[in-house]
């Protein structure tokens, strides 16, 4: 499974590469209006740009699968504890009992008398 991971990594790394290669001029991108009437801007290439927002629109969902299984960790082991609390202490150990049959079973014959 380890190595499907990786494979698919790879792949991944190298669409990516090659959309920032091929797509590399600059363009300005407007972030905020200001009071003459014009923006403030950064020019960056475009796939670097492509990048840095995916990133962006992608964090809140991590985060919240992260917060997600936190929250379901700490339930569990909550539950694992009080069910650990209330088990039945484990009960002391005693020599078997034998039963009639294996007492029996256990003594020597008698030799016949003459």
């Amino acid at each position: 499974m380890q190595i499907v991971r990786t494979v698919v990594w790879v792949l991944l790394t190298i669409v990516l590469v090659a959309f920032v290669a091929i797509n590399w001029a600059k363009v300005p991108v407007n972030l905020w209006p200001m009071d003459n009437g014009s923006y403030l801007h950064f020019e960056w290439p475009v796939g670097f740009v492509a990048i840095v927002f995916f990133v962006l629109g992608m964090l809140p969902t991590w985060l919240l699968a992260k917060t997600g299984k936190w929250r379901l960790n700490r339930r569990i082991n909550a539950l694992e504890n009080s069910v650990r609390a209330n088990a039945a202490p484990a009960p002391i150990p005693m020599a078997p009992l034998a039963t009639s049959s294996q007492l029996e079973a256990a003594t020597p014959p008698e030799s016949p008398t003459v």
